[in-house]
């Protein structure tokens, strides 16, 4: 009896280990892909980083992942980023940049980020707004 309990715990203790081996390697496989300029991998790097999944969470490295995906067009990363300055995560919160970013998306087919402004552009001031909208114009305007 003693020894099947003590193979119960064993397994037991071990079983966190090894879906912490799993999510490391997993973080191994996109960071490789992400450093090759997949902009889809460097979105679930951000990912990774902001939820600390193998890796230790860091939200300023998830904000430098999204930015790249972000810089190349793709709009989970370009939503991403918007949550990032919404919620001052590894960034100075910032409802403006948080609205540049979520247009951004918006205009290239992000439905998330669609719903985020219309709520978003509710607690801001029409100076903002403003702000905002010039922002991401000339951000469109360079990409």
């Amino acid at each position: 009896m003693k020894t099947a309990l003590t193979a119960l715990l064993t397994i037991c203790l071990c079983l966190p280990l090894m879906g912490d081996e799993d999510a490391k390697k997993k973080f191994d496989e996109t960071k490789a892909k992400a450093e090759k300029g997949d902009a889809v991998a460097q979105n679930n790097l951000g990912k990774m980083y902001a939820k600390g999944q193998g890796v230790e969470q860091d939200f300023k490295e998830a904000f430098k992942w999204y930015r790249k995906a972000a810089e190349q067009g793709y709009s989970d990363a370009q939503y991403n980023l918007g949550v990032t300055y919404y919620l001052g995560y590894g960034v100075l919160k910032n409802e403006v940049t948080a609205t540049t970013w979520w247009t951004i998306a918006a205009v290239n087919g992000n439905q998330d980020a669609k719903g985020n402004m219309g709520a978003i552009t509710k607690e801001m001031t029409p100076e903002q707004i403003a702000k905002a909208q010039e922002l991401s114009s000339e951000m469109i305007k360079k990409n």
